[in-house]
């Protein structure tokens, strides 16, 4: 239980259907000022103060497991790495990976538990499918495709069927004081706010040369780690490009540390490679084993749209190579890429599974 009102709906809706719930809040940093307070997000002490508020008006079990040690090398030193390795990561994505469906899941059924059950915005049907909650505003199937199957099939999302307007209005019923509490966007673990300065204290000041497309050097910087693919705002470039139109951040070159930026046009991707696969439908494993390609829909952003895409999957090798039928912008390296199968039978589009970007033509 985050402490937020997603959570503490899916809670309450388990113990009116007579599950027998626990709650658990993840304490995700051992030192508590190492995490936001007032500011949106998902593990300071404030959220769980908030959840064991919850528990106690539903009259079940509170405890807080310690995962500290965890979060920090899979999510904080990932985070870390893979910017050093001139990627952009999705922190959320990978505590979501790593912690709150791994870990957690791990020790629950450790001690006897039958499933884990959040707040997340996705539906699992009749078949065991993983898909779109009703709600696409909240949808967060994205963030759930980096789940394994074994992992899948011990989890329940109560809150998926629903709208979040809905389950804010239910949670006032309740009494819940997290009725009206903000969405969690935050990354928890820079108190700050000021994702470079972070950057700068863990991976160590690293100049290297912005370029323009032709190699020609415009400027010196500090750090790789400063910029992301797409990037238009603080290039602070004061050399005008030839057709005095914007740059873009269009490559990172960590070893190196060269930045390219060039036109908008550049940016447009056609073929995506993703390596680090799930599999969460057989779709996905009978593509690999008979070499046939999936005519599917991929996702790269939590919030961003759909393009359709032609994958041809090869799990021996754990890659797979996605051809787009139209342009995606501002593809980076360290994203997920998630396969949906498009509605096929009218109650949303199925994950199909997900990769992590490790290339693009």
């Amino acid at each position: 239980m985050s402490g937020g009102v997603d959570s503490s709906v899916a809670a309450a809706r388990l113990v009116d259907a007579g599950h027998d719930v626990v709650g658990v809040h993840l304490a995700l940093s051992k030192d508590a000022h190492q995490t936001r307070e007032s500011a949106r997000g998902c593990c300071s002490l404030e959220d769980s103060a908030d959840a064991r508020r919850v528990c106690d008006k539903l009259g079940i079990p509170f405890y807080v497991w310690d995962f500290s040690d965890r979060f920090k090398e899979d999510v904080i030193d990932d985070f870390v790495d893979s910017y050093a390795r001139g990627e952009t990561p999705n922190p959320c994505l990978r505590c979501n990976e790593k912690i709150k469906f791994a870990a957690l899941l791990e020790r629950a059924v450790q001690l006897g538990f039958d499933a884990i059950a959040t707040g997340h915005y996705a539906l699992i049907d009749g078949a065991g499918n993983l898909r779109r909650s009703i709600d696409p505003q909240k949808d967060q199937s994205y963030v759930l495709g980096v789940m394994t199957r074994d992992e899948l099939d011990r989890c329940i999302f109560p809150v998926g069927d629903t709208e979040k307007p809905q389950i804010r209005e239910e949670a006032a019923a309740y009494g819940f004081s997290t009725a009206s509490k903000p969405d969690s966007y935050d990354i928890c673990f820079i108190p700050d706010g000021n994702t470079q300065a972070f950057l700068g204290r863990s991976i160590g000041m690293r100049p290297g040369m912005i370029v323009d497309e032709s190699g020609a050097e415009l400027k010196e910087h500090d750090g790789a780690f400063q910029y992301t693919i797409g990037q238009r705002k603080g290039l602070n470039i004061r050399v005008p490009a030839a057709d005095g139109k914007p740059r873009y951040v269009t490559d990172i070159d960590a070893a190196t540390g060269t930045v390219t930026v060039g036109p908008r046009a550049a940016l447009d991707v056609r073929t995506i490679h993703a390596d680090r696969l799930k599999i969460l439908h057989e779709a996905m494993s009978a593509a690999s084993q008979c070499s046939d390609p999936i005519a599917a829909h991929v996702q790269i952003r939590a919030h961003g749209g759909v393009v359709s895409c032609t994958a041809h999957v090869d799990l021996d090798a754990d890659t797979m190579t996605l051809e787009l039928a139209e342009p995606l912008s501002g593809v980076a390296r360290g994203q997920a890429a998630v396969l949906y199968l498009p509605d096929p039978d009218g109650q949303g589009d199925v994950v199909l599974g997900s990769g992590t970007i490790c290339g693009t033509e």
